[in-house]
């Protein structure tokens, strides 16, 4: 049977603008991202020059929750305890782990029982028993009964003896000036009260005594995927959306926040599975509710390396979780939505989340499937299709090229011809399967969410195939 050719028509046209503001709205940001770096390299001058340290930075507690880490967070620990900072502490958190992650650090960094004050100022699960090395004054391990990653991080939180904190995933590698990179907001703007950090992936890369002395790419290819991925999101992603104070998502791997800040919007919460975000939009929506003002900002440089998922099946599992957690942060913050007090989160950032980010999956995927059936059936013509193909794969082409072009200008990490071929070519492929795959886990997640249900992270295995002996 043959569909009212008005009604073809309608929503032929309704599927073409949604991809044509949806790849605007990423061009947009493409370009807010390219006014950010311009500005950065003209300050990046100055990095050429002695770092010498003005005994003024203000101190920092890492926080480091772990849960079955055995595999790397010995080599993770030491990158952090040798980073360049003038006040610094380490607090590894040990979230209940069934591995060998307690007795690793034990035996890694000598470290000893020691009964010191606990103050709670977010409720937590029960803490066992807190110990530091004997080795290094700046390391304490605190051992407590599971309760997920955001439970830890608060434990960690009131563990902290510092204004700032810095909460880093436990198979993270961080560059040695790290944290003086995204320290500098603070430096330069009383207002700021968060600061997040470009993530990368280690995989194929080279890890020594807790450095990463080679960069080098994954031979997995959904590791190699990921790569591409993680360009496009960090570099003109977050760094646009930071431009204009409107950056929605801190990494769990690698940000940094004022404590006294996070202790007064009820710390990191429990129950939520994209803890990171859920955060972030948090101090939006009570900070500006409070009428208080503030900032957030995104640093660009590279300085934190971490493992992706080499499997299919733990991919897929990261991928429903992260819908899950954006589901649950939209939900749990929608009075920000239009608010009289939204700002730019809450009449831009926002919607352009739940239009693109959040509703995205179900109408990419129904476009998609619209547009074959109907070019197939012959219900609309091959030029027609044409369009839909240059504005939903061809335009995606073009942004992830822009974001490849962008890292090669400003930071150039993968210096060999080979390596960029790579990755040029990863950008054209993965359009083709890689990112309807993505959409379809996503919708996964989605559909998840709107069922109920306890969500769970799930295992993912460590391979650490990029840690080196000394």
């Amino acid at each position: 049977m043959t569909p009212d050719p008005q009604l073809v028509q309608v929503v032929t046209i309704c599927v073409l603008v949604y991809f044509v503001l949806l790849n605007g709205g990423y061009l947009m940001l493409n370009f807010l991202a390219m006014f950010a770096l311009r500005r950065r390299s003209q300050e990046a001058v100055l990095d050429d020059l002695p770092q010498v340290y003005s005994a003024l930075e203000p101190p920092i507690s890492i926080l480091v929750p772990a849960f079955n880490e055995e595999a790397t967070i010995a080599t993770s620990v030491r990158s952090m305890l040798q980073l360049s900072y003038s006040e610094m502490e380490v607090i590894v958190i040990n979230d209940g782990s069934s591995d060998r992650t307690l007795q690793v650090l034990i035996d890694e960094f000598a470290l000893v029982p020691f009964p010191e004050a606990y103050r709670i100022q977010l409720e937590t699960k029960p803490v066992r028993a807190i110990y530091r090395s004997t080795r290094f004054p700046n390391l304490r391990v605190v051992d407590k009964v599971n309760g997920g990653k955001a439970d830890s991080t608060n434990a960690g939180v009131n563990a902290a003896r510092y204004p700032l904190f810095c909460c880093v995933d436990a198979d993270s590698i961080l560059q040695r000036d790290s944290l003086q990179r995204l320290v500098r907001p603070f430096l330069r703007d009383p207002l700021m009260v968060a600061s997040g950090g470009t993530v990368r992936i280690a995989n194929g890369c080279e890890v020594r005594g807790g450095f990463l002395t080679r960069v080098g790419m994954p031979r997995n290819p959904w590791a190699l995927f990921q790569v591409v991925e993680y360009l496009r999101a960090f570099m003109f992603g977050r760094l646009g959306w930071s431009v204009i104070n409107g950056m929605l998502i801190i990494s769990g791997a690698f940000g940094l926040f004022r404590k006294d800040t996070v202790v007064a919007v009820g710390g990191y919460n429990p129950k939520a599975i994209g803890e990171d975000m859920e955060l972030v939009v948090r101090m939006h929506r009570k900070l500006r509710s409070r009428g208080i003002p503030y900032k957030i900002e995104f640093v660009p440089d590279p300085v934190c390396w971490t493992e992706a998922p080499e499997d299919r099946k733990v991919l897929r599992n990261q991928r429903i979780r992260w819908q899950r957690g954006l589901s649950e942060t939209i939900a749990a913050n929608w009075g920000l939505v239009f608010s009289r007090h939204g700002g730019v989160v809450g009449w831009v950032a926002l919607p352009f989340f739940i239009l693109f980010e959040w509703l995205g999956p179900v109408v990419e995927l129904f476009g998609y499937a619209f547009m074959t059936v109907a070019w197939w059936q012959g219900w609309v013509s091959w030029e027609s299709f044409a369009i839909f193909l240059f504005v939903a794969i061809g335009l995606g082409i073009l942004l992830s090229a822009f974001g490849l072009l962008l890292e090669e200008i400003s930071f150039h990490l993968y210096p060999r011809a080979s390596q960029l071929l790579t990755l040029a070519a990863v950008v054209v492929v993965e359009n083709f399967g890689y990112r309807q795959l993505n959409s379809w886990w996503r919708l996964i997640g989605l559909y998840k969410w709107a069922r109920g249900g306890e969500a769970k992270w799930g295992v993912m295995t460590r391979k650490a195939t990029w840690q080196r002996d000394l």
